[in-house]
């Protein structure tokens, strides 16, 4: 007498349920990336269309991910749960190559892939070059290369506790930074105490200045407007309030600001920390030790902080 083993065909209702679980979950991490641009300021670089795109990538890879284990987590709990009282353990799922082969490949796939994309959009801001030493006490600038493919700088960014200075080529000094549209500026970042960041939001580029290191920088803005300059790294009591504005025009707006700007004499420019320095000394020093501002420096257009930005 012979005996036959039925066996047991696929789970069409699982593999349903699956498929239109897996369809739902790319639907919303695609929707998912698509409001990640959203969460930005404005793009004003030709930098920023990469760095919105490498962030959306990783958004909806993220969001697949996240939705899709937090939704099996949470079928299990609502339909796969252990009778009450049951305290067996599950049954194990050791030995399964298939399925360790599998939870292997696909992260490393998923690594790989942004890691490469990452690397590219690395290779397309192309926005560092060289950075140079120099002995503090001597000139800075005299050492720094000079990006060959800018068409405007380079520009000066003097970075201070707690204030900016822009000095450009003519040698026209302002407390804010002002950029022709659509046209490579090449800078040279120095610092004349700590570690500061020159960072943009809407530029989508940080970069962090280094004492005793001029830091040949360049970027294209895309974007008329005014824009936000942040001190992004931690370089003391006032560092929040070392911000100045960004101005993008146009060329001609900006040829005309160069030669106004030169017939000005040299005045204050902008320190906010000073300010702030000031009402500590007069509520009597109190608190934390601070480390005095440094003199507001000498420029020729010191810029009105009271305008509001765009971003």
């Amino acid at each position: 007498m012979t005996t036959t083993t039925n066996k047991k065909g696929p789970n069409i209702r699982a593999i349903v349920i699956i498929s239109v679980a897996v369809a739902l979950n790319l639907l919303v991490a695609f929707q998912m990336a698509r409001w990640s641009y959203s969460w930005f300021p404005p793009q004003a670089s030709s930098a920023a269309p990469y760095v919105d795109d490498l962030f959306a990538l990783e958004t909806g890879i993220g969001s697949f991910l996240w939705f899709g284990l937090t939704g099996v987590i949470g079928w299990t709990l609502l339909f796969n749960r252990a009778p009450k009282y049951d305290e067996s353990y599950g049954e194990p799922i050791e030995g399964n190559n298939r399925l360790e082969i599998t939870w292997t490949v696909i992260p490393t796939v998923i690594v790989f892939a942004i890691a490469i994309y990452s690397m590219q959009v690395n290779d397309k801001l192309e926005a560092l070059g060289p950075k140079h030493k120099y002995a503090i006490g001597s000139d800075p600038v005299a050492v720094a290369a000079v990006d060959p493919r800018a068409t405007v700088g380079p520009i000066d960014v003097i970075a201070r506790q707690w204030s900016w200075e822009f000095i450009y080529p003519d040698g026209v000094r302002s407390s804010e930074l002002h950029l022709p549209i659509n046209q490579r500026v090449n800078f040279r970042l120095i610092s004349e105490d700590v570690n500061h960041s020159f960072y943009v939001p809407a530029f989508r580029l940080k970069q962090d200045i280094i004492p005793g290191s001029v830091i040949s920088y360049s970027l294209t803005p895309t974007r008329e407007g005014r824009f936000r300059l942040r001190d992004a790294m931690f370089s003391g009591a006032y560092f929040s309030n070392n911000q100045t504005d960004v101005i993008v025009e146009s060329p001609e707006s900006f040829s005309s600001w160069l030669k106004t700007t030169a017939k000005k004499p040299l005045q204050p420019g902008l320190s906010p920390g000073s300010e702030l320095y000031a009402k500590r000394l007069a509520t009597g020093d109190k608190g934390w030790a601070t480390v005095p501002p440094a003199p507001a420096p000498m420029v020729n257009d010191p810029g009105d902080a009271s305008i509001p930005h765009d971003a």
